[in-house]
């Protein structure tokens, strides 16, 4: 055995070695302390499909954007969405769960500026008036150009007819996050597949909402990150791991993940980085590297991913 694969076996022992957590599909409930108030529910919208895809996909299979979780962070009364959505339609049917909860909502908190997590949440502010829409003052730039002209072609491009008629973006908020005296923390991590990029941790909840820092059963977008941007992920997946919580739940996550244990979704994307890594540094074309990463990874969900991440390391020869 070499001592790359020895790594590699004592990784695999370090993940098999630790527990999984017992959970109920699509809810995260509060610890059992009696002063915990906050509960967390999810929200998975599906896989939906992309127009154009690059060359190196087989059109006879549809490419696919990666399933988006929404959170909501509810007390008694009040509740706070973590991240949001793109289309109108998957728009409508996150502002109907939200209204089916019974809850008020008095806030939506946007993790990084990519647009897929926010773009389309105008019909859910028009339900809840008095609520608005925040990010940290160092995600609001990138996020303001997504919901620009240049950035609505994008998006329009991707998701033909599918945007709602006005976009909208997070404005720059400094403040404390809470749900009725309740703290939620904001954490900026630095680097996920954009950076900034920021998790909220909820210590009623022992969870973490970790946006695109970590990805659950789905293949992380790596087209912006070279190799000095994914060992900064790396980093971004300690600090995670350092807040302590016992569930992860991810910005993008496979509707039929097991759980939101933080050991297995933290190490599952870990591995995957440093697997890429020398996938890259082995490969001489955008072809190799996703043949060497589908041998690895074949069973993650959106293997589209894969190809745009692939373009990112080789863009001459994949014609991005």
């Amino acid at each position: 055995m070499t001592a790359r694969a020895a790594r590699r076996e004592q990784w695999f022992d370090r993940c098999v070695g630790r527990a999984v957590l017992p959970s109920v599909r699509g809810m995260t409930t509060s610890p059992a302390s009696a002063a915990s108030t906050l509960t967390a529910t999810f929200h998975v919208s599906p896989y939906k499909t992309v127009r154009d895809p690059l060359p190196s996909w087989d059109r006879a299979q549809p490419a696919t954007w990666p399933a988006t979780t929404c959170t909501l962070v509810s007390g008694e009364r009040e509740a706070v969405l973590v991240d949001g959505l793109v289309t109108e339609a998957e728009s409508l049917a996150l502002t109907d769960w939200i209204v089916g909860s019974g809850k008020r909502l008095t806030r939506v908190y946007v993790t990084h500026g990519h647009g897929d997590h926010f773009l389309g949440l105008g019909g859910t502010l028009a339900a809840f008036p008095g609520a608005d829409l925040v990010c940290l003052p160092q995600v609001a730039p990138e996020a303001a150009a997504q919901a620009s002209a240049g950035g609505r072609a994008v998006w329009e491009g991707i998701f033909p007819g599918q945007l709602p008629a006005e976009l909208v973006a997070p404005g720059p908020f400094d403040g404390e996050l809470e749900v009725e005296g309740r703290p939620l923390h904001v954490v900026d991590v630095g680097r996920s597949d954009t950076t900034p990029t920021t998790v909220v941790h909820v210590p009623d909840a022992d969870l973490v909402l970790s946006g695109d820092v970590a990805y659950d059963g789905i293949h992380p977008y790596l087209a912006a990150a070279d190799a000095a941007g994914r060992r900064e992920w790396l980093a971004a997946l300690d600090a995670v791991e350092r807040l302590g919580a016992r569930r992860v739940v991810t910005g993008h996550r496979d509707p039929g993940a097991p759980d939101e244990d933080a050991a297995r979704v933290l190490d599952q994307t870990r591995r995957y980085l440093v697997d890429y890594d020398e996938a890259v540094a082995a490969s001489d074309s955008a072809a190799e590297l996703i043949a060497r990463v589908t041998a690895r990874y074949g069973h993650l969900g959106n293997p589209y991913t894969l190809h745009l991440s692939a373009a990112g390391a080789f863009p001459a020869a994949s014609g991005a």
